[in-house]
């Protein structure tokens, strides 16, 4: 027997860890008794007999991902067997996520990592920063592996998607029925919507955010999970994944095989680098040793589903290609960070009042040959389908003397789309606009009402808004002015309870210059959407720009 011991598989936390980087905030939490088996000293190795002439073996403990660390481990076994040291090598399986974490909250009882991406150093040291440490002292080496990102399909379902190449580009205009693990627990995911970003025009950054609205919809608790949901539906679906994971869920001889589809308008990779932790002299010329070991170990990686880390070799493994489709590892950190501040800002739980003009100026027809109304339920309808369940949505309609002396009237509480009765009934509201027609604008009062009801009925564990569609200016004579309304905004005003409104001004005939002042007291946004096919890019951008608000470029 050699010197080498694996550690035991530590248990998955119960509750998934998180690390959400928005602005300069984040939160490191260490969940589930005996998780990080490796922190504070507490990994106690289970030491094969030493051989002869070896009876006091240095240590080193490696951490590695748990989707590599089966192949590290192998390496391991044979550099303890091998080296003229005496070394016992360690590898403790754990995710990127929470080694992340754990290194940027100053904790280092390891000697050298393996994470799934370099991403997570730059990941690392972002968190570092938010809580005020300075960033961990490493050495970042050469990666040891690789692997694309592809789309992952039940084998039933192969058939059915070779019939028109997959592609990124299907995904961005929702073509492709697509499934995303949380891009904050998964490089893969992250490197994905990088190479999704790659793909979408450079001077309409809407696109790409339309596409992670919808990616963002319903999210998978794991990849394991995302995988479960494959074969299952009405429509042949992918999984945003890496070819490793394809190769892996293999192995385990699932019910439902899958295979790896390549963009067909190319991918990215992961690199698996090899991390100095210690600052130990004799410990850093063992690992030395190691790097050299693990860097030429190529068909011991490549029996786990891993290319070389340029990207090379040959596999042999079931749902699989041989041959890589040559991706360049996505290293881009920085741009990474910024997909991944803008799908937390996105995926953000949601509390949102919509206020709806149904004055009868919107009977008008637009540019387009459709009435006003026509084109906003188009845009409203595409709207629904891009929000996740845990969204709250309620619907007022407004116009003058609508609700006897009021000008406004609630037609749907503000509550959870993934009650299906509270969306349907929201769905029939909008259906029903063309036939609730009449009066005129009563835009001030409504948008006081709308703000009071919003901060009346605040959840701070969301993000609480008013969004407000009109297509005139004020015409309540009997009304509050603007400047009565921005004082009164003015005094509502709380940081602690903040809620935005976010104004869309449809048609020639709205006072954008009205409805900016009051964005800005709310510090909110103002929009005008003066073409029909505008309602449907400035409806996903006040939910874009959630997180830039009061500054959005």
């Amino acid at each position: 027997m050699g010197r080498h011991t694996v550690a035991v598989q530590v248990k998955k936390p119960a509750r998934k860890f998180v690390m959400s980087i928005i602005g300069a905030v984040a939160v490191v939490a260490v969940v589930g008794t005996g998780v990080f088996l490796w922190i504070g000293g507490h990994l106690d190795p289970l030491l094969a007999s030493a051989d002869a002439g070896c009876s006091d073996p240095q240590k080193l403990v490696v951490v590695a991902d748990r989707a590599i660390a089966p192949a590290v481990a192998e390496v391991a076994d044979e550099f303890d067997r091998s080296s003229e040291h005496c070394v016992t090598t360690e590898v403790t399986p754990q995710d990127s996520a929470d080694t992340s974490a754990v290194l940027a909250a100053g904790t280092v009882d390891a000697d050298a990592w393996v994470p799934e991406s370099s991403v997570w150093l730059d990941r690392m040291n972002a968190t570092a920063a938010s809580l005020g440490q300075p960033a961990p002292v490493v050495d970042a080496g050469d990666s040891v592996a690789s692997t694309p990102i592809v789309f992952a399909a039940a084998a039933t379902d192969a058939t059915a998607l070779a019939s028109e190449p997959v592609s990124w580009a299907r995904v961005l205009r929702g073509a492709l029925p697509t499934i995303l693990p949380d891009p904050e627990a998964s490089a893969a995911s992250l490197a994905g919507l990088l190479a999704l970003r790659g793909h979408s025009p450079a001077d309409d950054p809407r696109q790409f955010a339309g596409a992670m609205l919808a990616l963002g919809k319903s999210i998978p608790a794991s990849t394991s999970a995302a995988f479960g949901a494959l074969g299952v539906g009405d429509a042949p679906a992918v999984v945003i994944t890496s070819e490793a994971q394809v190769a892996a869920y293999n192995q385990e001889d699932p019910a439902e095989p899958l295979v790896a589809a390549y963009p067909a308008d190319g991918t990215v990779a992961l690199d698996y680098p090899f991390v100095h932790l210690t600052l130990d002299k004799d410990k850093r010329k063992l690992l030395g040793d190691f790097g050299t070991a693990l860097a030429g170990a190529r068909e011991t990686f490549a029996k786990h589903g891993f290319r070389d880390p340029d990207g090379g070799g040959k596999l042999d493994l079931a749902g699989v290609g041989a041959s890589g489709p040559g991706a360049e590892p996505a290293r881009d950190g920085a741009a990474q960070l910024e997909i991944l501040r803008a799908w937390s800002v996105l995926t953000l739980r949601s509390r949102m009042l919509t206020v709806i003009d149904v004055s009868g100026s919107m009977e008008e027809p637009a540019d387009n040959g459709l009435r006003r109304i026509d084109v906003f339920q188009q845009a409203a309808m595409g709207a629904m389908e891009k929000f996740s369940g845990e969204v709250e949505l309620g619907v007022w309609l407004f116009s003058t003397a609508r609700n006897g002396e009021l000008d406004y009237e609630d037609v749907s509480p503000i509550a959870p789309l993934a009650d299906a009765a509270h969306t349907q009934q929201i769905a029939g509201i909008i259906q029903s606009l063309p036939d609730r027609l009449g009066g005129a604008t009563g835009l001030y009062d409504t948008t006081l009402a709308a703000v009071k009801r919003v901060r009346d009925t605040y959840d701070p564990d969301k993000v609480n808004s008013v969004l407000l569609i009109t297509d005139g200016r004020n015409e309540d004579e009997n009304g509050i002015d603007l400047d009565t309304l921005l004082a009164e905004l003015k005094k509502l005003d709380d940081p602690s309870k903040p809620v935005p409104v976010i104004m869309i001004g449809f048609g020639p005939d709205t006072d954008l210059a009205a409805m900016q002042q009051i964005a800005q007291v709310t510090k909110g946004a103002a929009y005008s959407a003066t073409k029909p096919e505008d309602l449907s890019t400035v409806l996903v951008d006040a939910l874009s720009q959630r997180s830039c608000r009061p500054n959005c470029g």
